[in-house]
């Protein structure tokens, strides 16, 4: 498992992306890691599943209101990460009004969670092989702080505890 001080691998994963940049950039775009890490301060959470209940209701949400608190502590970009394909995750954005707050970002095939050692096995609830419920703070790729919770959990991965982290940092 990932730890503190250690690089994110270098892995890509996906965003839906809704307005038109440079060439074709509606739909799924990809977002290399470690080249979109570089430079930056990023609050990274991570959820079992898109429109999933404590995920949609409590963690996504808390990200979400607190935006600006952790803009105000160096953070430059907010990604929630999960085993979802893009346009599910461009969905659940959409939902949630996330745009412009928190980067909706897919590990569709799990590669990232298999990559960091943070699998979730859900196979005997119809969900297979999903992303455990973390958050971390990750300054120029390397993890400065991380917070895994146990199963079925949600009390370390809050946007509060990261929060305090990022001004701690």
């Amino acid at each position: 498992m990932i730890k503190v001080g250690d690089t994110l691998p270098a892995c890509k994963l996906m965003e839906y992306v809704e307005v038109e940049g440079n060439g074709c950039s509606i739909g799924p775009n990809p977002v290399e890691l470690p080249q979109a890490l570089a430079g930056k301060t990023i609050a990274l959470f991570a959820v079992p599943g898109a429109f999933t209940p404590t995920c949609s209701a409590k963690h996504l949400p808390g990200y979400i209101e607190q935006v600006e608190a952790f803009k105000a502590a160096g953070v430059d970009e907010i990604w929630c990460v999960a085993v979802n394909d893009a346009f599910v995750m461009g969905a659940w954005g959409r939902d949630q009004k996330a745009g412009g707050k928190v980067r909706m970002i897919a590990d569709g095939d799990a590669a990232f969670a298999k990559a960091i050692g943070l699998t979730l096995d859900l196979n005997g609830k119809g969900l297979g092989l999903r992303s455990n419920r973390y958050s971390m703070l990750v300054k120029d790729g390397k993890v400065v702080s991380l917070n895994v919770e146990g199963p079925g959990k949600f009390e370390v991965s809050d946007a509060a505890t990261l929060l305090g982290q990022a001004k701690a940092a």
